[in-house]
């Protein structure tokens, strides 16, 4: 049987999965299709990787004035999650262990590197918008969390899937924080005036405190809309991170 969660193979006899501890429904039957489509749609809500993992939170509170740049960044941001989820699924089995992340670093700025040419020769606005965190993308704990905690040990199409769905809901999340923020401190939307804001606006919400309350105001919503669900503390700690062996950490339960 396959965790609709973590989409790890666990025996069919268990009730939860000794991965995620993911209660699992055992009279289901989790198809490669029903497996994918989990893959797909896990990073819009519940494991999103900005309202719920907190990744990638410099470029989500520094871009996210307007809502054509959030669009941008998150756009960049997939174009890259794709790429290199792709090229590590390739080479997982080539890439030796002890020197992985710095060919994961390597292939990542590479796609960084293009996507960063592209964005100045055909969107120089946009190119002009997003700054400096258009090539930070290539050090964003999104990339690299998903390279290492998925990529290097799933299919290539596993790991296409993965990073659309991850790239979708990092994109959603900007989205949102960006659209708040544009409608209540500039009274625009993509630019576009709106009645009655664009004269009666709140313009610290354009600032950095008003970023912070927006970001805390949508967490606590998709908590809500989640029932709690989508964060579960014994998900986190050394115990679950792919690198625990390495560390020699990979016992301890609740934290380091």
């Amino acid at each position: 049987m396959i965790c609709p969660k973590c989409q790890k193979q666990v025996r069919d006899s268990v009730n939860f999965c000794p991965y995620c501890q993911e209660k699992i429904n055992t009279s289901a039957s989790y198809t490669p299709s029903t497996r994918r489509s989990a893959i797909l749609t896990k990073g819009l809500i519940r494991e999103n990787p900005v309202l719920i993992f907190l990744l990638g939170m410099c470029p989500a509170l520094a871009v996210s004035t307007q809502a054509s740049s959030a669009i941008g960044m998150g756009a960049a941001t997939t174009f890259v999650l794709i790429g290199s989820n792709t090229a590590i699924a390739l080479l997982r089995r080539v890439i030796p262990d002890k020197v992985r992340i710095p060919c994961y670093i390597v292939l990542i700025a590479g796609f960084v590197t293009l996507v960063q040419m592209v964005v100045e020769a055909y969107a120089y606005t946009l190119y002009q918008a997003l700054g400096i965190f258009l090539p930070l993308i290539a050090v964003n704990c999104i990339i690299f969390a998903r390279a290492e905690g998925f990529a290097k040990k799933n299919t290539v199409l596993d790991s296409v899937l993965d990073a659309i769905g991850m790239g979708a809901g990092f994109t959603l999340a900007l989205l949102a924080i960006a659209s708040i923020r544009e409608i209540l401190g500039s009274g625009t939307w993509f630019g576009f005036e709106l009645p009655v804001l664009a004269t009666e606006n709140i313009p610290i919400f354009t600032m950095a405190p008003g970023g912070f309350a927006v970001f805390g105001l949508l967490i606590a919503v998709v908590n809500k809309v989640s029932r709690g669900k989508a964060v579960k503390r014994k998900e986190f700690g050394c115990a679950g991170c792919p690198s625990a062996s390495t560390c020699g950490k990979g016992g301890v339960k609740n934290g380091c």
